[in-house]
C-alpha cells in the first residue's frame, strides 16, 4: 500500500533550535489557521487523552497507547472539572480571535464542550451507568491490533490487558469498579438499562470474548496467555454479575426519559422538532414506496418475475444470492464499476489509489452487526486507510432473544448467527458500496485526511448528521448510472432511511413496539429478519435517535444542492460542487451552507 500524502496541519510545529555554531535559524513561517485552530482544539484533545486515552489513541494521539479510561470512582466529575477548564479558555480565546475561520472553528469546539457537559450531567442524574465491558475491551484491543497499525504498537494491547485486569502495580480490574458503580446505581433508584439491551450484550458475550483472545493469537503478541485469560476470567464473573444483579432489575420498557432522548436528537445533529422530522420522514416514505413501484413493474416484465408489487420483485432478486467466499470479490468489483462511473460522469474527484473493502469477523459483527466504514487514523496519518467492513450475519437467531426456550437473558453455550440476505446479491452491492466506499465515507475521510481540515471540522464537528447525510447523498448521486435493478435496491434503502426518521423517535413515543417495528420494515421494506432486528437494536437501546440522522442529513444536502443550482444556473458543475463539500470536513449544515454557497459565487 501506498503512503498517503499527509498534506493535513495535524501535527505539532516544528521548533528549529540552532546550536552555537550553527548558522541562525530561518525565519519561521506565519501559522496557518488551522495551524492555529488545531492549538486550540488540543485544549480538548487532552481532556480526551486522559480520560478516554484508548479513543483519542485511535484517533491519532501519539504517546498514550498503554492507557485505559478512567473508571476510579468521580470519573464522571473530574471529566467534567476538566472540559469546563477547557471551555472556560476557548470562550476566552474566542473574545480575542480576530480571524473568521479560527472564530468559527472556536464555536464548534465550545459547542462539543457544552454538550459533554450537558450529557455527562444527564445522564448521571437520571441513569444507572452500566459498561457493556465485553464490547467496550473488544473495541479497544481492536483498534491496536490490527494490520493498519505499526507493528511497534502492538504490544501495548497487552498492556492495556493487564490494566484492564488491575496486573499492573497500582491498577485496579475494571470489572471491580465498573460493578461497584452499577451497584451504587441501582442503590439509588436511578433508570436501569434496558431488558433488551442487557439480553443482547449476554447474548453477544461469547463472540466478544473469543474475539479477544483470538487478537492476539492472530498478531502472535508474547505472554499474552497468562493476562488475556485472566481478562477472560473477571469478565465472565462480570456477565454473571450482569445476569444475576442488572438483568433482575432492567426496564421493560426501552424508551428514554424525553429529555435524554431530545438532546440524543440533539447530539447527532437533527435540529428540527421531532414531530417535523416524523412528518418529513412519513412523507418521504410515501414518495419513495411510489418511485419504486414504478420501477419495480418495469424489472418484473423485462425479466418475466410472477409479481410486479416491489416487495415481490426485490425477493426474486434476492434469490440469486453470492456465495460468502465469493462476496468481497464481487464488492471489489462492483467498486471498480462504481469508480468508473464516477470518472466518466465527473461526479467527484477519485485519488489515486484503491479503497479497503473486506468481511466482518464475528467478534466485529457482535460488536457492529451493520455494514459500516472503520475512519482512518485522523491525526498523524502515516498511510493508515478507512475500511469498508460488510457484516455476513449478526450473533443470535432473532427469536432467540427472550424467548421463552433459552429463557431472558440467558447465555446460550453456542450461540447462533442470524445470516442476512441483504449485501450479498449483485443489486444490493451498488447502493451499498456507493455509500460506504465510494464516493460515499471511504471518500468522505480520505479526503480530510489527503486535502487538509482543521480538527475542530474533522473531530469535533463529527456527528451522524454531517457523516451519514453525505453517505446516503452520495448513493443518490449514483443512483442513475446504476442498472434498473440497482437502482431499485437505491431507492430501497432510502426508503429504509426514511422508516428510520419516524420509527426511531415514533418508538419512544410509544406508537410502535419493537416487534411491530421489526414486522413493518420486513413487509413494507423488504429487510430480512437479520437486519430487521438490527435496525430496532439500533433504535431501542444500541444508539436511540441516531438512526434519524442518515435521512435528515440527506434532506439538508439535497437542500444545499438546490440552492446551489439556483445560485449558478448553468454554470453549476457537480463535481466541483461536491468537491468544495468534502473539503469542508464534517462541517454542521448551516456552516455548511454558508462556506459553500460562498465559494461558489
Amino acid at each position: 500500500m501506498r503512503p498517503l500524502p499527509l498534506r493535513c496541519a495535524l501535527a505539532a510545529l516544528l521548533l528549529l533550535a540552532g546550536c552555537k555554531h550553527a548558522p541562525p535559524a530561518p525565519e519561521a513561517k506565519p501559522q496557518t489557521w488551522i495551524e492555529r485552530s488545531n492549538q486550540n482544539a488540543q485544549l480538548l484533545l487532552d481532556v480526551q487523552a486522559r480520560f478516554q486515552p484508548e479513543q483519542a489513541a485511535r484517533t491519532g494521539i501519539a504517546g498514550i497507547d498503554d492507557r485505559i479510561a478512567d473508571f476510579a470512582p468521580g470519573h464522571r466529575a473530574r471529566q467534567r472539572q476538566a472540559v469546563s477548564e477547557a471551555l472556560a479558555k476557548l470562550e476566552e480565546r474566542k473574545q480575542a480571535e480576530a480571524d473568521p475561520l479560527v472564530k468559527q472553528d472556536l464555536s464548534i469546539l465550545i459547542d462539543a464542550a457544552r454538550r459533554q457537559l450537558e450529557g455527562s450531567e444527564l445522564y448521571e442524574r437520571l441513569t444507572v451507568p452500566y459498561a457493556p465491558l465485553p464490547r467496550m475491551i473488544f473495541g479497544s484491543l481492536r483498534g491496536l491490533l490490527d494490520p493498519q497499525t505499526a507493528e511497534a504498537r502492538r504490544p501495548a494491547a497487552l498492556l492495556r490487558v493487564r490494566k484492564y485486569a488491575g496486573l499492573e502495580p497500582g491498577t485496579t480490574s475494571v470489572v471491580q469498579l465498573a460493578e461497584a458503580e452499577t451497584r451504587e446505581g441501582l442503590q439509588k433508584h436511578l433508570l436501569p438499562p434496558s431488558r433488551l439491551e442487557i439480553e443482547n450484550d449476554l447474548q453477544n458475550s461469547k463472540f466478544l470474548l473469543d474475539g479477544i483472545e483470538k487478537l492476539f493469537q492472530q498478531f502472535k503478541i508474547e505472554g499474552h496467555e497468562q493476562p488475556v485469560a485472566e481478562l477472560r476470567k473477571q469478565l465472565q464473573g462480570y456477565l454473571d454479575f450482569v445476569q444475576s444483579e442488572v438483568l433482575p432489575k432492567s426496564r421493560d420498557d426501552f424508551r428514554l426519559p424525553p429529555e435524554i432522548y431530545a438532546f440524543q436528537l440533539r447530539q447527532v445533529g437533527v435540529e428540527i422538532p421531532q414531530a417535523q422530522l416524523t412528518g418529513l420522514a412519513h412523507a418521504a416514505f410515501d414518495q419513495i414506496q411510489g418511485e419504486m413501484q414504478a420501477l419495480a413493474a418495469r424489472i418484473a416484465a423485462a425479466r418475466g418475475f410472477p409479481g410486479s408489487d416491489y416487495r415481490e420483485v426485490i425477493k426474486q432478486l434476492k434469490k440469486a444470492q453470492i456465495p460468502d467466499d465469493q462476496v468481497l470479490a464481487f464488492y471489489q468489483h462492483r467498486l471498480a464499476q462504481l469508480e468508473q462511473i464516477i470518472a466518466e460522469h465527473k461526479l467527484v474527484t477519485l485519488p489515486s489509489r484503491p479503497a479497503r473493502i473486506r468481511l466482518g469477523s464475528p467478534a466485529e459483527n457482535a460488536s457492529q452487526p451493520a455494514p459500516h466504514m472503520l475512519p482512518p487514523r485522523l491525526i498523524g496519518n502515516t498511510g493508515e486507510q478507512g475500511e469498508f467492513v460488510l457484516p455476513l450475519g449478526i450473533p443470535g437467531e432473532p427469536e432467540e432473544r427472550g424467548s421463552p426456550a433459552t429463557g431472558a437473558g440467558r447465555r446460550p453455550e453456542h450461540p447462533k448467527e442470524a445470516k442476512y440476505d441483504d449485501f450479498n446479491y449483485d443489486a444490493a452491492a451498488w447502493t451499498l458500496t456507493a455509500h460506504e466506499a465510494r464516493p460515499g465515507h471511504e471518500l468522505q475521510f480520505s479526503r480530510m485526511v489527503e486535502g487538509g481540515v482543521s480538527l475542530a471540522r474533522a473531530l469535533f464537528a463529527f456527528n451522524s448528521v454531517n457523516v451519514e447525510g453525505w453517505g446516503l447523498y452520495a448513493e443518490a448521486i449514483a443512483l442513475p448510472f446504476m442498472p434498473d435493478e440497482g437502482k431499485l435496491i437505491s431507492l430501497q434503502l432510502r426508503l429504509q432511511r426514511a422508516a428510520r426518521a419516524f420509527l426511531d423517535p415514533e418508538l419512544q413515543e410509544g406508537k410502535w413496539t419493537p416487534q411491530a417495528a421489526r414486522a413493518f420494515l420486513m413487509a413494507n421494506v423488504g429487510l430480512s429478519p437479520a437486519f430487521a432486528t438490527e435496525e430496532v437494536d439500533r433504535f431501542t437501546f444500541r444508539a436511540p435517535a441516531q438512526a434519524t440522522s442518515y435521512f435528515y442529513g440527506y434532506v439538508r444536502l439535497t437542500e444545499l444542492r438546490a440552492a446551489a443550482e439556483k445560485q449558478q444556473g448553468p454554470r453549476f458543475v457537480p463535481q466541483t460542487f461536491h468537491d468544495l463539500i468534502l473539503a469542508q470536513g464534517l462541517l454542521p449544515p448551516d456552516l455548511m451552507a454558508k462556506a459553500v454557497l460562498a465559494q461558489l459565487q
